[in-house]
């Protein structure tokens, strides 16, 4: 899928704050991405663990779990 064509763009109220990263409010890219990884997207954390960049599972289950 193109970039221009994520019917989830969301880049008014992303909360990543990786400034550099291409997929920026573009949800389906994200999370492609970052589940190919095995990590979760930034957003799923809140805003002081998703500064640290450790977007993991393991950092998801101790902070949200």
């Amino acid at each position: 899928m193109a970039q221009d064509q994520c019917p989830n763009q969301q880049t008014d109220t992303c909360k990543c704050t990786y400034t550099s990263c291409s997929r920026q409010g573009r949800c389906c890219e994200c999370l492609r991405y970052h589940l190919a990884s095995n990590q979760l997207p930034g957003c799923c954390f809140p805003p002081e663990v998703e500064k640290t960049y450790d977007r993991s599972f393991a950092k998801f289950i101790e902070v949200c779990g």
